[in-house]
């Protein structure tokens, strides 16, 4: 078991609630009228790669969600629990409090396209993210191990380290974290 006591790699899912008084600084990913935010260490890492799939062609991407306060979080899983899906809904949204967005070190990375994961950006994404220390966070064919569906747009920061280590062993989070 790998001892992890780095600030990035703090795990947040079905099993590890982030601590009542859980806190991170954030910063804006950008200057528009209502700006997304991102754990201010990490920011730098996000702009970078988003920067670098625009040069690389995939202009039609925006950070579609980032961090969410557990009272964000509470709003969209209690409106998951009262819709027609409500059985779904603890594969597709985590509970208040395990929530990786809490942790700042989240980004829901969405394009015109649903398919992202077959298109052109989400190929880009998943072929480069590592280099700028980020993962897939819920990679297909995997849901047994993270507990979530199959979810192309959710990227998490890890460091650049860790990122090319699950990407190279083609680990989950949750299995390298043990």
């Amino acid at each position: 078991k790998v001892e992890i006591t780095d600030w990035k790699l703090r795990l947040a899912n079905y099993d590890n609630l982030l601590p009542e008084d859980f806190e991170v600084e954030l910063a804006n990913i950008d200057n528009s009228k209502d700006p997304k935010q991102f754990d201010a260490r990490a920011v730098k890492y996000l702009k970078d790669m988003i920067n670098a799939m625009k040069k690389a062609g995939n202009t039609n991407i925006w950070c579609q969600s980032t961090y969410r306060s557990v009272k964000r979080q509470k709003e969209l899983y209690d409106e998951s629990i009262n819709s027609p899906d409500a059985n779904k809904t603890d594969s597709l949204i985590a509970k208040p409090g395990y929530s990786e967005h809490q942790t700042g070190l989240s980004v829901d990375i969405n394009s015109v396209t649903e398919l992202m994961d077959e298109w052109a950006e989400g190929v880009w994404l998943k072929d480069n993210c590592y280099k700028y220390g980020f993962i897939l966070r819920y990679p297909k064919d995997k849901e047994r191990q993270t507990g979530y569906m199959f979810e192309s747009w959710h990227y998490r920061y890890v460091g650049v380290d860790v990122a090319t280590k699950i990407k190279n062993e083609n680990l989950t989070y949750e299995e390298y974290y043990e």
